[in-house]
């Protein structure tokens, strides 16, 4: 898939090597909307979840979110109190490069888990990262999420709303530890449709149930799970604020 594919009105993104634990490799992703999106998410069910987890859960409440960051090679997963102190500071740092509310930042890792995160790459990255936001950088994310994956993992779908065409964007991570509910994987899907956050959170938690709650490889749940949809309302659709509606349904099967 060429990157162009991976394009959504509306959304910026980029990576960069922050050295966070590797040395030659994307490890540090950044999504940003030009302003705040209708968002939801689902994270895994299990009884231990990394504190990015416990974050996100909360901040995701209000059906709103404006930027994802995400680290790969440590989870920031059994680290207590300071691990949750580590994904407040990198959800600050963001939001205070993108001059946005703290609470519109949603924060994911991946990697090792047991290991605390630290915070010094997280700053020193961050000009270098906002100053790459593209329309074109989805992709570069995609890379940078990866852990034991070998390839990068996405997909596009586009479906027709009212005579308007709208894009949904997907990436993911995960390659081991993967068994319902869902895995040690992330997942971020955009879409410039313009439709209400209880929507995008009945139909994905259905498309969940279909998918990630379907594959098993290895019999292990993880601390991490999460997937994160926003929307940014940019495409030229009449708002979907009706779950019953056709519309609803059709972006729903896309």
């Amino acid at each position: 898939m060429v990157e162009n594919d991976l394009i959504v009105k509306g959304f910026r993104a980029a990576a960069v090597n922050a050295g966070i634990r590797y040395k030659d490799r994307l490890d540090l992703g950044l999504i940003v909307c030009d302003g705040p999106a209708a968002a939801a998410g689902v994270f895994t069910t299990g009884t231990v979840k990394a504190a990015p987890v416990l974050l996100d859960m909360a901040r995701i409440a209000s059906g709103r979110a404006q930027a994802i960051l995400v680290n790969a090679g440590i989870a920031n997963a059994c680290t207590g109190a300071e691990g949750m102190t580590a994904a407040k500071e990198c959800a600050r740092l963001a939001a205070e490069a993108l001059r946005i509310d703290e609470e519109l930042v949603q924060v994911c890792s991946t990697g090792v888990i047991g290991q605390q995160l630290p915070t010094g790459p997280f700053a020193k990255a961050m000009k270098p990262l906002v100053q790459g936001l593209a329309a074109d950088g989805f992709g570069q994310v995609a890379r940078a999420i990866m852990t034991t994956d070998t390839v990068p993992k996405t997909a596009v779908r586009t479906v027709e709303l009212a005579g308007q065409e709208v894009k949904i964007a997907g990436i993911a991570k995960g390659a081991g530890m993967i068994m319902p509910n869902m895995a040690t994987m992330l997942s971020f899907v955009l879409t410039d449709a313009a439709i209400d956050a209880a929507i995008l959170r009945h139909w994905l938690a259905a498309a969940v149930a279909k998918s990630f709650n379907a594959i098993t490889i290895d019999g292990d749940t993880s601390t991490n799970d999460t997937v994160l949809l926003l929307a940014s309302g940019k495409a030229a659709n009449a708002p979907i604020a009706d779950l019953d509606s056709l519309d609803a349904r059709k972006f729903g099967t896309a």
